[in-house]
């Protein structure tokens, strides 16, 4: 249900906050609710992807993205994302996630997202997304680009270091065999 008021509230805000452009960064203020909190009296690990989507979606919307790619009917799936925290959102705590797209490859872009309090980062997250188009269909990363009107300036390059965690965690694409064989 937290979810559902979080993402209704989402959906009908964006339209009285300042517009973006895909390349800008993205910065949504979120409140740590008591119903985010685990049993060790801090933000679940979980509660932190969830909110990321939701950054995600502001900056899509603010930038104009989200409209262009529904008329297109292409939309986004998180394929792989890793987080990094470093201090506890505790209950009744403002802060901000800051959303930037750090670049993409032929297939796929890759999101930065931080958590950032009183200008402090509390976590970092990488997010790799694909697009999918319907009725079946998955649009190269140039697709995608053109689809949102196309990049504004220089293209970002992709740190090494993503592509190299790209890469390192990938699993076998959903038609390849992926068995677990950790009891063999």
């Amino acid at each position: 249900m937290k979810l559902w008021l979080r993402l209704i509230w989402a959906h009908l805000s964006w339209r009285w906050r300042s517009k973006l452009k895909v390349s800008d960064v993205g910065v949504r203020s979120f409140l740590v609710w008591p119903t985010d909190i685990d049993i060790f009296r801090h933000m679940n690990n979980g509660i932190y992807l969830t909110l990321l989507d939701l950054a995600r979606f502001d900056l899509m919307k603010r930038a104009g993205g989200w409209q262009r790619l529904k008329k297109q009917k292409i939309h986004p799936v998180v394929v792989q994302e890793t987080i990094t925290f470093r201090k506890s959102l505790t209950p009744w705590l403002k802060f901000n996630i800051e959303t930037k797209i750090l670049g993409w490859d032929e297939i796929a872009f890759f999101i930065g997202q931080r958590f950032v309090v009183d200008g402090e980062i509390y976590a970092e997250a990488v997010v790799k997304l694909r697009f999918l188009k319907s009725p079946k269909g998955t649009p190269k990363s140039a697709e995608v680009n053109e689809a949102l009107g196309g990049w504004p300036g220089v293209q970002p390059k992709l740190p090494n270091w993503i592509s190299e965690w790209d890469k390192s965690v990938a699993l076998p694409k959903g038609r390849e065999q992926a068995p677990s064989n950790w009891l063999q």
